[in-house]
């Protein structure tokens, strides 16, 4: 079955260019001109990912993207958000609300084309048995891609997950931001090195839940990230 895609954006000449474009790929969309519409849809569809804009008729996209990461059944959808803010730190509040990535306008229809595959292909669980990384009161199941703290999911975008999962997978070892944005490769938002340190400091809130324990998550400054084995150092 073909991936379904929602799409809210009040430009109605875009919808169309971008409706024909990806359904000549092979999927099927659905359009939105208002965050009104596009709750609608959410409520009674579907949807494999979420293309946003977030300036609208009726509202601020980052308005929707806020209640979805709070919304259990709406949580993890995948969200690339779609708009003609551009600047770095518009950028860095998108993600920080809860953004799996982020294409600024005008964009070429590729470039978004590319960006909606990765998304959806980090957002499928994986076939085959599952890699269980445990470091105590934490789980990191690689295969379900799903961080447990104490038995409780940890609300984590899919890109947090990846990055977590790095360092995770050399626990004690000094990464370089080069060295896991290479790990990244392929990730839409390997380009913006700042955003690392947005999402390393959105996992450390889910995470590390005791404000008083050592850090799991630890700079080391000049020279990038470690994933601590134990929050002993």
């Amino acid at each position: 079955m073909n991936e379904h895609l929602l799409l809210i954006d009040d430009d109605a000449r875009l919808s169309a260019m971008v409706g024909t474009y990806l359904r000549s790929h092979g999927y099927e969309l659905d359009c939105a001109g208002s965050l009104a519409a596009g709750r609608a849809r959410l409520r009674h569809g579907r949807y494999d990912a979420l293309l946003l804009d977030l300036m609208l008729p009726d509202g601020d996209g980052l308005d929707l993207t806020r209640e979805l990461r709070a919304d259990p059944l709406l949580q993890r959808l995948p969200l690339l958000m779609l708009t003609a803010r551009g600047e770095p730190m518009d950028r860095i509040v998108g993600l920080e609300v809860g953004a799996d990535d982020y294409l600024p306008k005008p964009f070429e229809p590729g470039e978004l084309l590319a960006r909606v595959k990765a998304l959806l292909r980090r957002a499928s669980p994986e076939a085959g048995p599952a890699e269980v990384l445990t470091f105590g009161r934490l789980e990191i199941n690689l295969g379900a891609r799903q961080a447990r703290l104490d038995g409780k999911v940890c609300d984590l975008t899919s890109h947090q997950f990846d990055l977590l999962a790095v360092l995770a997978r050399s626990p004690g070892r000094v990464l370089s931001r080069d060295r896991i944005m290479d790990a990244l490769k392929g990730h839409p938002m390997e380009a913006f090195d700042r955003s690392i340190d947005v999402h390393v400091s959105r996992i450390r809130a889910v995470i590390e839940d005791d404000p008083k324990a050592p850090q799991r998550v630890l700079t080391v400054r000049g020279a990038g990230y470690v994933f601590a084995k134990t929050q002993d150092g």
